[in-house]
């Protein structure tokens, strides 16, 4: 290329030979290097959903946590996502949503609060249950597929399906009680419903235990009740659970009624790939409601995919939790019971997603013990993506992750900046940087096709109405 000559050819005159610019080529790396040797790669995976290009190097990003725990990338497939409102936490979770249900993964939405994600489980050909009075119930003690399971095992086999069905009843009992009473239960308290909870099983023996039926056995009292309260009568047995009495009546008789007290209507459809417990109908209940709603709606999931894994027929599973601290912040030691209720003979083959705004939330929590467990439970994800923060958050997100300076300084650059301005979009919408171990991060841009534009939208109640 001939330079093209600029300025003037007198002193001072600027006289420089300019190039033009030249004509822009894609390629692959190796067709690249032949032309231009010193191109060299960012060291990222293609492997996985496509989330965008590399900000830095314009190379297609992949994530997909199953693989890079196979390949030894991380050592579990946890996913931590945060950011401001607005920067599209849910758009980049819903995409891999899409992408790992492509893979052969079975999307579960255990609580899904807002019912955001109700619209993607419908496209993908999943099944939604709206929870809440009027709509469809779902039991705290009921087993879900994994009674089926139960009822088809034998041997050890069914020894092991039973004790992890009554543990797992038994936990969410207890965190239910710690919800309504606002504290945690005593050791006479468990012991009480846990022999309460036997006896009601005892003699159920084709049909799913109701709270009112453990309540029942609880007030009339049983050799076994009165042997754990160490009472000598009727009344004074009476006076000594009349606490753990009248809190299993709230959830059957007070502003809980209808919700918790009726069997279940809620059904897995083997083989769907995509299954959503929508918790929308009771966001304008009080707190404790939806903390109930989706603690009951996590145990009941976690059965789904016990009794796939023990009828050999497993499909991996991705699952996500929004709003997760909405629950664990109502009452202390949920954060240990949740974890419980989640884990409880729980096998590899999940990819579980936590979305957050905030460390804050972690805060929130009741007790120091809490707030230290929570910080755990968000440390231990092997990917963190994150987008758009205040300088004030990375304090508390250099408790999980290092970040390097030019980290630091580009999360910060996506936040939304202090001004008045509208109309406007959000600078980080769709920036996100995926973070895993001690390396450097990766940022990408997330572009929506429109059909995803459409399923993805979370400000739908916000939209200008047509008011002509």
């Amino acid at each position: 290329m001939i330079p093209k000559r600029l300025g003037w050819a007198v002193p001072g005159g600027g006289r420089a030979a300019g190039i033009e610019p030249a004509t822009r080529y894609t390629a692959t790396t190796s067709q690249v290097c032949g032309l231009f040797p010193f191109a060299i790669s960012s060291g990222t995976t293609v492997h996985g959903v496509p989330l965008g290009r590399h900000m830095h190097t314009a190379e297609p990003l992949g994530l997909d946590p199953a693989e890079w725990l196979r390949t030894g990338l991380v050592s579990n497939t946890g996913v931590w996502v945060q950011g401001q409102p607005g920067i599209g936490k849910s758009s980049i979770t819903k995409r891999m949503l899409v992408g790992l249900v492509g893979y052969g993964m079975t999307a579960v939405i255990p609580g899904d609060v807002k019912g955001e994600y109700s619209a993607l489980v419908d496209a993908l050909g999943g099944s939604v249950w709206r929870i809440g009075r009027g709509a469809h119930s779902l039991n705290p003690l009921d087993a879900g597929p994994l009674a089926a399971t139960l009822a088809a095992a034998v041997g050890t086999e069914r020894e092991r399906i039973a004790e992890t069905i009554r543990a797992r009843r038994i936990s969410l009992l207890e965190a239910l009680t710690t919800i309504v009473r606002g504290a945690d239960i005593s050791v006479t308290d468990r012991r009480l419903l846990g022999a309460a909870l036997d006896a009601v099983t005892a003699v159920r023996d084709t049909t799913e235990p109701l709270v009112p039926d453990v309540l029942h056995v609880l007030a009339v009292g049983m050799d076994d009740l009165t042997r754990i309260a160490a009472t000598e009568s009727g009344a004074d047995y009476r006076r000594t659970t009349r606490d753990l009495v009248n809190t299993l009546g709230l959830l059957c008789e007070g502003s809980l009624r209808g919700i918790f007290d009726r069997q279940s209507t809620v059904r897995a459809t083997p083989g769907s790939p995509a299954l959503s417990l929508d918790l929308s109908a009771l966001d304008e209940e009080d707190d404790d409601a939806v903390a109930a709603a989706m603690l009951c709606s996590w145990a009941w999931a976690a059965g789904v995919t016990d009794a796939a894994t023990s009828t050999g027929t497993r499909r991996n599973v991705v699952q996500v939790q929004d709003e997760l601290w909405r629950a664990l912040r109502v009452a202390p030691g949920l954060v240990e019971r949740s974890d419980r209720i989640t884990r409880l003979n729980r096998h590899r083959g999940i990819v579980s997603f936590q979305v957050t705004h905030s460390l804050d939330d972690l805060e929130a929590l009741p007790t120091e013990a809490d707030r230290a467990k929570a910080r755990g439970m968000a440390s231990r994800n092997g990917i963190l993506i994150l987008g758009g923060m205040a300088e004030r958050e990375l304090d508390g997100l250099r408790r999980i992750t290092t970040l390097t300076s030019g980290e630091a300084a580009l999360i910060t650059s996506w936040a939304a900046p202090p001004t008045w301005h509208s109309g406007r979009a959000h600078p980080g919408r769709g920036k996100y940087l995926i973070k895993s171990g001690e390396r450097i991060g990766l940022p990408v841009e997330l572009t929506l096709t429109p059909t995803e534009t459409g399923l993805y939208d979370t400000d739908s109640a916000f939209q200008r109405q047509d008011r002509s």
